[in-house]
């Protein structure tokens, strides 16, 4: 009998009982029964040949079902430790997804700081009459218990949040879901399955975009929708297929092949973000600091106890007017002027202004998002760049502030 082309991913084959970064080494290489390739194969296809009419072969359309984006969907279910997964385009279109499982008028309550494309989605959507959305402190678990109502589905989670790293008790708001028999929905981007695994405390779905730490290298774009039951990635995968967002071929494959590295990348992300941290903290141009790895960080037991580590984000409040920020954006040589995070070059950007620039000005100022507020993605670069690149951009701000205040004093002599 001739081999199959297709057989089962490497990280569920092997053993369930290897490490994390040994699965992702090997992610993938059972895949090819034909011709036994080492590395994944990218089965660029739209279309599947049938043998008969008796019956439907395992994959029959690539929007429906691809082995390449199978074989990422059930690496990243382990990592998770879910049931399954549904990998698609973009990690909006993760958000979208999970969304489109909860019928009209289905009240959602949502981190108060999350992600500005989330925060539009759902208002787009309670402007449409499909979803009622309250966005709630979820840092306190007394608040989600109040935003309950009868017509309550689900609870959507960011910790740490995007940018000022709050953290989030998932044991306790897992808890108050359970009782009251909604869903907990987490977005797992900043710190992926390696350093904290929702469902272990309740989640029923997790999202990522795959476009940042999973793949790490700023060259696809992508999300994921990891499910706790079978029937829940049933649907998701149901949703995902109905709306045409399922991943591609070469994105799925280019994903896997990050995630080979993820454990690498992100030990070296975190060392770097640690030391980037505490020289921020002690600097005299500096506000305030958001690393949940820093003591002085109100979440930092509790990122102790749920994570198993702090990740590569850090976010700081620079001190100086706008122009002052300006100069502090546009002085950087290391760092890249961005909106992105999780890839291997560091970046810098000002949230207001970008990544949460879609957020409702009300929303930004109710969590806190100030536009002196500067969030960072540390990369693997060599230490001493990173803390020289900061050094000469905050000196640039300071400065500015100093030209301005000179000049200012001057003109009211």
């Amino acid at each position: 009998m001739a081999s199959s082309p297709i057989s089962s991913n490497t990280s569920t084959t092997i053993s369930s009982e290897l490490q994390a970064q040994t699965k992702l080494a090997l992610a993938g290489q059972l895949t090819d029964g034909a011709y036994k390739s080492v590395s994944l194969p990218i089965y660029q296809t739209a279309i599947f040949r049938f043998d008969d009419t008796d019956g439907k072969p395992a994959y029959d359309y690539s929007r429906s079902g691809n082995p390449t984006r199978a074989a990422l969907e059930s690496t990243i279910a382990d990592l998770e430790g879910g049931a399954g997964a549904v990998c698609v385009a973009s990690g909006m279109a993760a958000v979208a997804t999970v969304l489109a499982l909860y019928d009209v008028d289905a009240h959602i309550i949502c981190s108060h700081d999350c992600y500005g494309g989330t925060e539009r989605l759902l208002t787009w959507y309670k402007k449409q009459g499909k979803l009622d959305v309250s966005y709630v402190d979820l840092t306190d678990p007394l608040n989600l218990a109040l935003a309950l109502r009868p017509e309550t589905k689900a609870v959507w989670v960011e910790t740490p949040s995007n940018p000022l790293l709050r953290i989030i008790d998932l044991q306790k708001v897992g808890e108050i879901a359970k009782d009251a028999g909604i869903d907990v929905i987490v977005d797992n981007t900043f710190l992926s399955p390696l350093l904290q695994r929702p469902i272990d405390f309740g989640a029923d779905f997790v999202v990522h975009s795959t476009t940042k730490y999973l793949n790490g290298h700023s060259d696809v774009i992508g999300g994921v929708v990891v499910a706790k039951t079978k029937e829940n990635r049933e649907r998701a995968h149901f949703a995902a297929n109905a709306t045409g967002a399922t991943s591609a071929p070469f994105d799925s494959w280019l994903v896997l092949r990050g995630l080979k590295t993820l454990p690498l990348r992100l030990r070296q992300h975190e060392e770097n973000a640690q030391t980037v941290a505490r020289y921020l903290e002690s600097h005299s141009g500096v506000k305030k600091v958001f690393y949940p790895g820093l003591e002085s960080h109100e979440g930092h037991e509790l990122a102790k106890k749920q994570q198993k580590g702090f990740g590569g984000m850090v976010s700081f409040e620079v001190i100086g007017d706008a122009a002052a920020v300006r100069a502090l954006l546009t002085s950087t040589k290391v760092f890249t002027l961005a909106e992105s995070l999780g890839g291997v070059e560091s970046l810098i950007e000002q949230p207001a202004t970008m990544s949460h620039a879609s957020m409702r000005p009300e929303a930004r100022e109710e969590a806190g998002i100030t536009r002196n507020v500067i969030r960072l993605s540390v990369g693997i670069e060599h230490i001493d760049d990173l803390i020289a690149d900061l050094e000469q951009a905050l000196l640039a701000a300071s400065c500015s502030t100093t030209k301005r205040s000179t000049k200012s004093s001057a003109t009211h002599v």
